[in-house]
């Protein structure tokens, strides 16, 4: 029998040490309920969780993101439909002054009205805006350049490549005389992108007035107007007629919609204007400017539906976005959850276990330590 060295007892200490160890991370575990409350209890589950946390704390910002992009397109739409109702009001008015039953001053009356819709539609147009932007006035409208001054780009088509693309210009028009004369542009160069569909070459030029329409088969299209006044001031000694158009393919509407850069949803809206519906000049004083003013309305109203249509478009396709992401949200969730989430029942299954090795541990320590008092009776 030896006093020194109580051999039971250090081995009843170390199985209870290891038994207490065992059942504290049990009780972490059941009092937060993961699974993962350190590093040390699964680290490639701990470096995976953390990436599906940042990933499901981003998708739930997207979502954010597109219902303040949806709300976007209702402000930009709901200001439009009224745009949509003074043109059909500027309709009835044209229509009512083209009669020969109305005087001069009942088409002078007339004309104020139609004064004050145009008035109301650029209030419209300048005023409208989200969270201090402005939606109409074409500041998300995707951007081109000119080189030289009196040549700007109004426009171009979506599937239009980035890049810079020359013309020539060979007459300007003239819109003050009538009939009015076209100007004449001519295409030189190519695309500067590579690999794309050499628009240049393929592409036709149609004129009217200053207005300048460069368009090929497949849809693609830039629009320019011309001011010979000003490029002739500008240019060096005025000969000059060459001039590169820069496509930037930017300023559109942007909306985040994923986690990653680049993962984003572009809303292009166009400039909402006078001139760029087309009713900057149109008068109703008269029976003759009544009735070719019919046809330009018209026009108008379908550039105010294709806008809308556009708007419509870009809501419905951030909905689908929406529920994408809710979706990817929801199984990113399940997942993680998979990885980090505590199954209660299992674990007290462990703790019961646990609990009552650690309370037998107690026991036998007590028990082994209480040995070597048994020398004393060999002293006696």
């Amino acid at each position: 029998m030896k006093v020194n060295y109580n051999l039971q007892a250090m081995g009843a200490q170390r199985a209870l040490k290891r038994n207490e160890a065992k059942l504290s991370a049990s009780t972490q575990r059941l009092s937060s309920g993961y699974k993962l409350n350190q590093a040390k209890d699964n680290p490639a589950g701990m470096a995976i969780s953390r990436k599906m946390q940042l990933q499901i704390k981003g998708l739930t910002q997207a979502g954010d993101n597109i219902v303040n992009g949806i709300s976007v397109c209702e402000t930009a739409d709901g200001a439009l439909s009224e745009v949509h109702a003074m043109f059909q009001r500027m309709k009835e008015l044209a229509m009512k002054a083209a009669n020969g039953t109305n005087t001069t001053a009942d088409r002078n009356s007339i004309e104020c009205e139609m004064k004050l819709l145009k008035d109301e539609v650029t209030r419209i147009a300048t005023q409208t805006d989200f969270n201090d932007s402005t939606l109409l006035d074409g500041t998300f409208d995707m951007r081109g350049y000119a080189d030289k001054l009196g040549v700007l780009v109004t426009e171009y088509t979506d599937e239009m490549p980035v890049g810079k693309y020359t013309i020539e210009i060979d007459a300007f028009g003239d819109e003050s005389v009538d009939p009015p004369t076209n100007a004449e542009v001519r295409l030189t160069g190519s695309d500067a992108q590579s690999g794309s569909t050499q628009f240049v070459s393929e592409a036709r030029v149609e004129a009217d007035g200053n207005k300048i329409k460069i368009t090929d088969n497949k849809g693609k299209s830039i629009m320019i107007e011309l001011d010979e006044e000003m490029y002739n001031q500008n240019a060096d000694g005025g000969a000059s007629k060459t001039v590169t158009l820069d496509l930037t393919g930017i300023g559109a509407y942007s909306v985040q919609v994923g986690v990653n850069e680049g993962q984003l949803l572009d809303m292009r809206i166009p400039t909402v204007s006078l001139k760029t519906l087309g009713i900057e000049d149109v008068e109703i004083g008269t029976q003759e400017k009544a009735r070719e003013a019919l046809d330009v309305i018209s026009e108008g109203i379908d550039k105010v539906s294709m806008i809308r249509a556009r708007l419509g478009a870009y809501q419905n396709r951030l909905e689908h976005t929406a529920s994408s992401v809710d979706a990817t949200n929801e199984n990113m969730t399940a997942a993680l959850s998979r990885i980090t989430d505590l199954d209660m029942a299992d674990e007290m299954v462990d703790y019961t276990s646990q609990q009552v090795l650690v309370q037998a541990g107690v026991s036998m320590l007590s028990q082994a330590n209480s040995q070597p008092e048994m020398a004393l009776q060999l002293l006696q």
